[in-house]
């Protein structure tokens, strides 16, 4: 039995791994273009912030992927022929295989801006190790920058361009930052962190023309309100969509929608072909499309599909959700329902005096559902238990001490949040 994998992120190095524990026979490869070895991406930052070298990024040591026979090459997907089951690469090459996991993860949105196309070099994106070369050997150059785009990919570039000397202009089209997770008084809190680390933050700005120099380097940008930024790199940080552009026109028959159709036991409409990851689009109860671009879920989802293509009953249920995360020096996380809870539900906020932290739990019928929580460390494992458990908001924030993380650096004292709370409780009454 021969398993391949295309893509050698989270989700098809823990399938590789997963199916290698269970069958010690079976050959598997793992395609991938970027790298010739899996790296962490969530920790490309601190590459960029010379905190790691680029090999520090690696979880496993190279000899182990010998050790478990995995065989690794390097080479981008170009085309998929489900009847004489082989995969091509844009060099020609043909790679056979009886079971297939497709597992390309994701690639930056592009930008529609005008002028554009006449910029020749200056623009990156901040998602790969190309991405990662690119800044590297623009920076030293770079005296003013702009990043457009107000979600996590957007924050890390720039606190890595201000770590080295760059002044940044950072531009968020919303009127709050990060507003698809985080609430306006969390916004407002991120936004006055960023500001104070000396990044000029826009609210309700982003890009509608770029300009590049006589060398070809971007040179400006000009905002929809009119307001032109010089600058030496731009940032595109918009976002990112699964990685299928090759599979458009490259593989007849595969069902695909905003990225690649699968049923709940990851198999897609071609046979003997699974997906799993950034890339893998399952369809909700109600009848609309989920993707989890999460590296959380893409581990998740890896697992999982290596148990169904090994022959395992699945049915995939994307767990609560959990993600965390830091801007600048602020600790991020959250788990379930927050932004988008259930329409009556009750939420408690509270932000601590005097520090950039803050509580917020949203509770329905009685249950809590979701929290966000800034400024200090969490187990998350506390807050998924409290949920599905339906424990009340009173039980939580009765119990938050048990949920801190990190007990000498960076606790928050919670009497001012139960002092909130009750306060809060004796008015509904």
């Amino acid at each position: 039995m021969h398993y391949v994998m295309i893509g050698n992120g989270v989700a098809g190095i823990t399938a590789a791994l997963k199916i290698r524990e269970r069958d010690r026979h079976a050959r598997i490869s793992v395609i991938g273009g970027e790298s010739d070895y899996f790296f962490s991406r969530t920790a490309l930052m601190y590459a960029f912030m010379d905190r790691m070298n680029p090999r520090d990024l690696e979880p496993y040591e190279r000899k182990s992927y010998d050790a478990q026979r995995i065989e690794r090459i390097r080479g981008w997907a170009a085309g998929l022929d489900a009847n004489r089951k082989i995969v091509r690469l844009d060099d020609g090459r043909e790679i056979a295989y009886d079971r297939l996991l497709l597992a390309g993860g994701s690639v930056p949105n592009r930008a529609p801006w005008a002028g554009l196309d006449t910029v020749r070099d200056g623009v990156v994106q901040f998602v790969s190790l190309q991405n990662l070369a690119d800044c590297e050997r623009l920076t030293p150059s770079t005296r003013q920058a702009v990043v457009a785009g107000g979600g996590l990919i957007g924050v890390e570039l720039v606190e890595c361009l201000v770590h080295h000397g760059v002044e940044v202009d950072f531009l968020v089209r919303d009127s709050w930052y990060w507003p698809v997770a985080l609430n306006r008084e969390e916004g407002a809190i991120v936004s006055d962190h960023i500001r104070h680390c000396g990044v000029r933050l826009h609210l309700e700005q982003e890009v509608d023309r770029v300009t590049a120099g006589a060398d070809g380097r971007v040179s400006s940008v000009r905002t929809n309100k009119g307001v032109e930024f010089p600058c030496q790199l731009l940032g595109t940080c918009i976002g990112v969509r699964p990685a299928i552009d090759w599979l458009k026109s490259g593989a007849p028959g595969l069902a695909l929608g905003r990225g690649i159709k699968v049923a709940d036991d990851f198999r897609a409409s071609l046979p003997d072909v699974w997906a799993a990851g950034d890339c893998a689009e399952f369809t909700r109860p109600d009848g609309g499309s989920l993707l989890e671009q999460i590296w959380y879920s893409a581990k998740r989802q890896g697992e999982s599909a290596a148990r169904a293509m090994l022959g395992d009953t699945a049915a995939y249920r994307p767990p609560l959700f959990y993600n965390s995360a830091k801007f600048f020096e602020i600790e991020y996380t959250t788990v379930g329902e927050v932004t988008r809870a259930p329409a009556g539900a009750t939420t408690f906020f509270h932000r601590v005096p005097g520090k950039d932290a803050s509580i917020r739990i949203v509770e329905n019928e009685g249950a809590v559902v979701g929290v966000n929580l800034l400024g200090s460390r969490w187990n998350h494992k506390w807050f998924e238990k409290w949920i599905a458990e339906r424990r009340s908001m009173a039980h939580v924030v009765a119990n938050l001490h048990l949920a801190q993380f990190d007990v000498e650096f960076g606790r928050l004292a919670l009497e001012s949040v139960r002092a909130a709370f009750q306060s809060a409780e004796r008015r509904a009454a």
